[in-house]
């Protein structure tokens, strides 16, 4: 074996191989990027005694597990892997679908029991989304991954649908549902604002924040799947809504929420409050956020109000 051939070789790939990394994982997180935020987004066409809010947090599970590519698990040999802020996006989808289907669950009763389908949805939400197919914690045994657990509860959710249309399941489409749904929602959407509030309180600097990304983009993909699945749950409740003239407050909480999943600043900053050069991207979500989140009290106050 010639030796001295082969540390010649060796000396070549010295400045080759990390031009080779810069390209594999450079061209490869621009293939795989996506921060899907289509505001017309639309679900599978249902039957009048199904519910669209239901066929919306389905697709939008199946969109970012098989579509977009789920990537919150991705190991460290994918491009993918870096891509923070894609991650952070779909898990806020998938946390937004998780407390709404928890809720539903809730109050969708068959003989005092949680609807079966909703409840193993529900369970299966609650996943976390870094868990790949092989547990690299644990000599690379095989294990269920993200996507395999998020997709069965997207078939639960549609088989809830799927109930619906026998007759076998509930969706109670009164003023107390639709409050409760709203009180849910609601209560998320504090969590994010309190998690605004406590990054901001932390002294830094902006230019050096390497966690304003990712709460910026959790709650963007919070406020998306939130803003989907209420705009069906008008839909779902429009008789509800025009009985107690609420038609324009809803779309004004709409609109709202909509305005705050829209946001996709070029590089997300918290500066502070009194800063001149900066932006603070936390503080104009928040602002937004917490728009529809006045307006979604509101209307559950008046359903409630009303409904007694």
């Amino acid at each position: 074996m010639d030796w001295s051939a082969l540390q010649k070789r060796a000396l070549w790939l010295l400045p080759v191989l990390p031009v080779a990394l810069v390209l594999y994982y450079g061209i490869g997180m621009g293939v795989a990027h996506v921060i899907d935020d289509d505001a017309d987004a639309q679900p599978k066409a249902v039957e009048p005694s199904q519910s669209r809010a239901v066929a919306m947090a389905a697709q939008l599970i199946l969109r970012e597990v098989d579509e977009n590519k789920w990537v919150a698990n991705d190991p460290i040999f994918k491009p993918s892997a870096l891509l923070d802020d894609m991650a952070a996006y779909q898990t806020g989808i998938v946390a937004a679908i998780a407390r709404f289907t928890d809720r539903l669950a809730g109050l969708s009763l068959d003989n005092g029991e949680r609807d079966v389908e909703l409840g193993r949805a529900a369970g299966l939400l609650k996943y976390p989304g870094s868990i790949w197919k092989f547990d690299l914690k644990s000599a690379w045994m095989p294990t269920a991954s993200s996507e395999k657990q998020y997709r069965l509860a997207a078939r639960n959710l549609e088989g809830f649908n799927e109930r619906l249309a026998d007759g076998d399941s509930q969706y109670p489409r009164d003023a107390a549902t639709l409050a409760a749904l709203l009180n849910g929602m609601g209560a998320d959407m504090d969590a994010v604002i309190a998690q605004f509030d406590q990054h901001m309180e932390q002294p830094g600097w902006a230019l050096l924040d390497t966690q304003a990304d990712n709460l910026f983009y959790e709650a963007k993909g919070r406020a998306y799947a939130q803003s989907l699945v209420l705009r069906e749950l008008g839909w779902d409740f429009a008789a509800v809504i025009a009985q107690h003239n609420l038609g324009d407050d809803w779309q004004t909480m709409l609109t709202a929420l909509r305005q705050a999943a829209a946001q996709r600043p070029l590089w997300v900053m918290a500066a502070g409050e009194n800063s001149a050069l900066f932006a603070n991207h936390l503080a104009n979500h928040g602002f937004r956020l917490l728009q529809a989140r006045a307006k979604l009290a509101a209307l559950s106050n008046a359903l409630n109000t009303k409904e007694h």
